[in-house]
């Protein structure tokens, strides 16, 4: 999980959510069915208590009997947990379920309505919940105790199965809402999915905007990044201009020194040394120049094709006309197929400037091979001759080194390419070829790049 991951927090905020409002729901619901419960017993105790008051009768000698028993077979079963008991200042009648224990006296009475309490020391030690109410006979002023209890154990088991039976189905409740935040997170968040896929496009590609259909809550996010793309595209092109109006105007003054220097040789005068820095110059200009074109190729929408024989073939009939390259033999394998998505003068010049490396360095051969695969393009071009160190490769593609501090001559030229590749959104790689020389591997992924 990334820190600060606004996926991982939503869902860690929901899952929080879910697992506090199934705490509150079961305590909540437990509650509810305990009171429950209670209110169905004191149904049934007010019940058999009616009985009770309607049996209530008078037996010869004044005093009280009941005209008929509570049907419930409980009653008759010692310590059974359901217990009646009528009782007079002089005389108690109970159940048989009581046996030789006794209903506690009430604290407090009531004439008008029944009155339910709570006894935790009852009959056999037993926590029972319990019913009553004074009764006057007609005719006499001896008030009568009906009282009704049942023990709660019952009560506690049957809300204990409930709340496990409840957790399990929250729980389960739970792993769906779980599940469905997760959906929502997800669907939430593809608008977000799709910005990064455009941002990376952007990235490519300054020239390119973020779509406009968003949803709203997005919309002002989107406005944002396409102002601050087109702010760095309109600092981007003025830096580019800047730096090819310089090189350019550094050319005039390079050959008016080259011509100087051509007519102090001319009248016998000594100018090696400005030659060299003439030469030192140049060549920082033209890489500049070069770089600012490769510049202007990473940021510009590449909807062009160009067929890779084709133009290798042109490049070496241009190279076969020069000292060096009349000399090499140069092979090809390259697929006539072949094409690349790149402006032809970008591929020109990418390839120009390695095979003008490849052909200073090679004693007889050079050879060009290029292919497609299922994961991109590669162009390899190989040398026979000395070929370089892992040093001096490295150093071969660093940037603000002059020509003069490269060893073996593999230089200014692979820097540049270095540049060209990274702007075409591919990769070099400069290794030892089989033939003694040096490798350099063009390669570019990505099927944006290859359709």
């Amino acid at each position: 999980m990334k820190a600060y991951s606004l996926r991982w927090r939503l869902l860690i905020g929901g899952g929080l959510a879910i697992l506090a409002a199934m705490a509150i729901a079961w305590l909540t619901m437990i509650l509810l069915f305990d009171r429950h419960l209670e209110r169905r017993v004191e149904f049934e105790l007010r019940r058999h208590a009616n009985q009770l008051v309607a049996a209530v009768d008078a037996d010869p000698q004044g005093g009280i009997a009941l005209s008929r028993m509570p049907t419930d077979p409980q009653f008759e079963t010692p310590a059974s947990g359901l217990y009646w008991q009528v009782s007079t200042a002089d005389r108690i009648l109970r159940s048989r379920s009581l046996w030789d224990q006794a209903l506690a006296r009430p604290t407090r009475s009531s004439r008008s309505d029944w009155y339910t309490r709570h006894v935790q020391d009852g009959p056999f030690a037993q926590d029972i919940f319990l019913v009553e109410r004074l009764v006057s006979r007609s005719g006499d002023n001896d008030a009568v105790l009906i009282q009704v209890a049942q023990d709660r154990t019952g009560l506690r088991a049957a809300r204990r199965e409930f709340g496990l039976e409840l957790g399990a189905f929250l729980t389960v409740l739970g792993i769906v809402l779980a599940l469905a935040a997760w959906l929502q997170v997800s669907l939430g968040l593809q608008p977000l999915t799709r910005v990064r896929r455009e941002v990376m496009t952007l990235k490519r590609n300054p020239a390119e905007r973020l779509s406009e259909v968003y949803p709203e809550e997005v919309e002002p996010l989107i406005d944002a990044i396409n102002d601050l793309a087109g702010a760095r595209e309109a600092d981007l092109r003025r830096a580019r201009q800047r730096a090819a109006d310089l090189a350019h105007g550094m050319k005039t003054p390079l050959a008016a020194l080259s011509a100087q220097a051509r007519q102090i040789k001319a009248a016998g005068g000594d100018t090696s040394g400005l030659d060299k820095a003439v030469a030192a110059a140049a060549a920082a200009v033209e890489a500049e120049l070069a770089r600012a074109r490769a510049a202007a190729t990473r940021y510009a929408a590449q909807d062009r094709r160009t067929a890779v024989l084709l133009l290798c073939q042109r490049l070496v009939a241009v190279l076969e006309r020069t000292e060096a390259g009349a000399r090499i033999d140069f092979q090809f394998d390259i697929p006539t197929e072949l094409e690349l998505p790149l402006a032809e003068d970008d591929l020109s010049t990418l390839l120009g400037v390695l095979l003008e490396n490849a052909v200073r360095f090679a004693r007889r051969l050079v050879t060009i091979r290029g292919g497609a695969s299922a994961t991109g393009v590669s162009i390899i071009i190989d040398d026979d001759g000395p070929g370089m160190t892992p040093d001096q490769v490295r150093q071969a593609v660093e940037r603000g080194i002059r020509l003069d501090q490269r060893g073996g001559g593999h230089g200014l030229g692979l820097s540049i390419a270095t540049d060209l590749i990274d702007a075409t959104g591919g990769r070099i790689t400069l290794e030892r070829s089989p033939m003694g020389g040096l490798r350099a591997v063009l390669g570019w992924t990505g099927i944006e790049r290859l359709t």
